[in-house]
């Protein structure tokens, strides 16, 4: 899937012109296009990979839809490692860096490099472009929050840290509950809980990242719709001995068959587990025990942060399922979190607040906007 978004980016100011969206990559794949404020514009092509894909739809913005005049390009890009901890221009030298930076996202990398490319060889190299790093914001993750408990020249040998992800997501729940409040963002303290088919929880403090659940890999941490999140690493050794298992058939089993779809044996989609919920066993523990996780997380960074003044959902799940964040906040209300029934069953993707009046953490839906995030930095990195 790639979704593209064209912004006139000035801060509270941005403008949506456009959105485009690809899915099924590799297929007969289908393409939706819409400029914001007209129907959204459908098709099917024949797309094989990352860069067919945006180089299709680039030329259907410029082409059919009118979107001529590209001042920059931004693109988002999972892993930065040490390498790259704020966003940059991109240079044939930083495209060399993030090759050089696939072996810690295999997964997610080489398609964002992918996508550099196809854009460079259609809009030309001259056109500025700018990377823009999911985990920049977890760049203020201290040591004792950043390392694992390995031989400490091994681990700084490989680069084996935690890194955080979803950055981009955290970042604009912290701005935008900002914006909600008006409550100055150097003095706040929030929880921020992403919850789509990946998902992961940070701590946030004055704006700063100072913990979060997706470490050396998106694997970390909570449970995901198909990957397992925290596990026993003797699990890895176990499986290879007794289901005789290689590296790369375990490294599938715990990305791409665990999580809700492992565990309910039905689907990673939350809202086909919830409708089961009532009546399948193994549908309802996926549900229990995602729900049960994140609390957990959620728990614990209360506790790193010594309390909060909000606790904020975001992501797929997190914005459209009023039964999990029920789930999710249960049992919390000692700690002064108390979600109102029916402020939480009316915010389905939508912003809001669903905690009660006067409780001691407030706690927000805010839907996620990382290609806002984007356009900002590319427009204040790009030359004018």
């Amino acid at each position: 899937m790639i979704e593209v978004a064209g912004e006139a980016a000035s801060g509270r100011d941005d403008r949506k012109l456009a959105r485009a969206l690809i899915e099924r990559i590799g297929e007969e794949a289908t393409c939706e296009i819409q400029l914001f404020g007209e129907k959204p514009a459908r098709a099917s092509a024949k797309i094989e990979n990352h860069e067919q894909a945006v180089a299709y739809l680039i030329r259907e913005l410029q082409g059919s839809h009118g979107l001529r005049n590209l001042d920059a390009v931004g693109h988002r890009v999972v892993h930065g490692g040490d390498r790259f901890t704020t966003s940059v221009l991109i240079t044939d030298e930083v495209v060399a860096a993030l090759d050089e930076l696939t072996s810690l996202a295999p997964l997610h990398n080489p398609p964002s490099v992918s996508g550099i490319r196809a854009a460079r060889a259609v809009l030309g190299p001259a056109l500025p472009m700018v990377a823009v790093f999911d985990t920049s914001f977890h760049r203020t993750l201290t040591a004792e929050a950043s390392s694992y408990a390995l031989p400490y020249d091994l681990a700084e040998r490989h680069k084996i840290k935690r890194y955080g992800f979803h950055g981009l997501a955290h970042h604009y729940s912290a701005l935008r509950y900002g914006e909600i409040t008006e409550a100055p963002i150097a003095n706040s303290k929030i929880v921020t809980v992403h919850l789509g088919n990946g998902c992961s929880a940070a701590a946030i403090r004055g704006g700063e990242s100072v913990d979060t659940s997706m470490g050396f890999t998106p694997l970390e941490g909570l449970v995901m719709g198909t990957r397992s999140g925290d596990l026993d690493a003797a699990i890895v050794t176990y499986l290879a001995r007794q289901a005789n298992l290689d590296i790369a058939e375990i490294e599938n089993l715990l990305n791409q068959r665990s999580g809700l779809l492992g565990v309910s044996g039905l689907s990673n989609d939350m809202r086909r587990l919830l409708a089961d919920y009532a009546v399948n066993s193994r549908a309802r523990l996926a549900v229990d025990l995602f729900c049960y996780r994140a609390r957990k997380y959620l728990g614990a960074y209360l506790a790193v942060l010594g309390g909060a003044d909000a606790v904020i959902f975001s992501g797929g799940i997190g914005e459209n399922s009023p039964l999990v964040r029920e789930k999710i906040s249960a049992g919390m209300e000692w700690l002064g979190l108390r979600l109102d029934p029916l402020k939480n069953a009316v915010a389905v993707g939508a912003e809001a607040r669903i905690s009660t009046d006067g409780c001691g953490i407030q706690a927000y839906v805010i839907p996620s906007d990382e290609e806002a995030l984007i356009a900002r930095e590319t427009a204040k990195l790009a030359p004018r």
